[in-house]
């Protein structure tokens, strides 16, 4: 089985962190496998030290041309039995399956516009309810697959609070993501302001970090703030905080969940689809309202209060973690639903 992989993705984002992932793992697992991006220098060298060495492409714009002839020349170069693309670019870029002889499979992350997928004989998204959006969009339910996303499981070493001047006896919460809108730090802001102990991460960046450090300002919390802009060491910042708060008004995945569940942190999360259909409220998690800062502020106040709730919700994130969503089990399941797609009378859904 010969796997080719296309990446065109930005230069920061969840969908692009698991590619380098699934490519490593795919690697590891003894895959004949090639690997095709968007010119990134940091992603390279990601994958060239996990062993993969990617060809890297400009993927530019409409008048882009000569991508699409590069990406052709290394399909036939290669021969692969299947190309999965990552999310639109790749997948428009990508020639056509039917006259060079491999099945084509799209990755996707998101609610994204059909029109880019017609040409693709499978689509791949990482939560049911993804897969139900392709249905309902009329795309083929028996070509419509539900792979989850699997995170780093490896232990890390915590971040010294002191590189960002934290109390070592502060109760520390933690947060991460694009500072967006959608992701509700605004919300996270507001509670934290009622948690007079507390001091908070803030990991990403965005188009509201104006906003948000204003708001800060604003709420006389910004000495108990730090924005730590993109980190690369997320397990170094799990294993330095007390709790991690997912406070989105919109999460398709919830993946970060995943990352703090696999360093062993309990999460609060508002719920939103994809933290929302992970977690079991009180068991694994702790579930509010969205937009509600009122309730988030009481979930802090309570996990960090309540030593048995505190280890409970941990203890259990960490063994969903381990049942469902490491690097071995989820491995397996993209390598056997490759398997299937290429025996001739598999058409059921993974």
């Amino acid at each position: 089985m010969r796997i080719l992989q296309v990446m065109a993705g930005a230069e920061h984002g969840g969908a692009e962190n698991f590619f380098v992932r699934l490519a490593l793992a795919l690697n590891r697992a003894g895959i004949d496998q090639k690997v095709v991006i968007r010119e990134n220098a940091d992603r390279a060298e990601k994958l060239r030290e996990g062993g993969v060495d990617p060809v890297e492409l400009a993927f530019g714009g409409k008048l882009d041309w000569k991508t699409s002839w590069d990406l052709k020349r290394q399909i036939k170069l290669f021969k692969p039995d299947i190309v999965l693309t990552w999310m639109n670019r790749a997948t428009a870029m990508c020639p056509s399956g039917k006259k060079l002889g491999f099945v084509h499979m799209a990755r996707l992350g998101g609610y994204y516009d059909l029109k880019y997928y017609q040409s693709c004989d499978h689509l791949i998204g990482n939560t049911q309810d993804i897969v139900d959006y392709l249905v309902q969009e009329n795309w083929p339910a028996e070509k419509a697959h539900y792979v989850p996303n699997f995170v780093d499981g490896q232990w890390g070493e915590p971040i010294p609070r002191q590189r960002y001047y934290t109390p070592n006896s502060a109760p520390l919460i933690l947060a991460m993501g694009r500072l967006h809108e959608n992701k509700g730090f605004d919300v996270l802001l507001d509670a934290v302001s009622r948690v007079p102990d507390a001091y908070l991460w803030l990991a990403g960046e965005g188009p509201l970090r104006d906003a948000l450090e204003r708001q800060s300002e604003n709420l006389g919390i910004k000495p108990r703030v730090r924005f730590l802009g993109w980190q690369d060491d997320v397990a170094g910042l799990l294993q330095a905080c007390d709790v991690f708060v997912c406070p989105s008004r919109h999460e398709p995945l919830g993946n970060v969940v995943i990352e703090a569940w696999a360093q062993g942190k309990p999460v609060i999360a508002t719920d939103s689809y994809g933290p929302g259909t992970l977690i079991v409220h009180l068991q694994s998690g702790v579930l509010v309202p969205i937009d509600d800062s009122i309730l988030l502020t009481k979930a802090i106040r309570n996990v960090l209060g309540d030593s048995n709730l505190f280890e409970r919700i941990a203890r259990q994130g960490f063994e969903t973690y381990s049942k469902q969503f490491t690097e071995d089990v989820v491995t397996k399941q993209y390598i056997d639903f490759f398997n299937r797609t290429l025996t001739p009378c598999a058409a059921s859904p993974a």
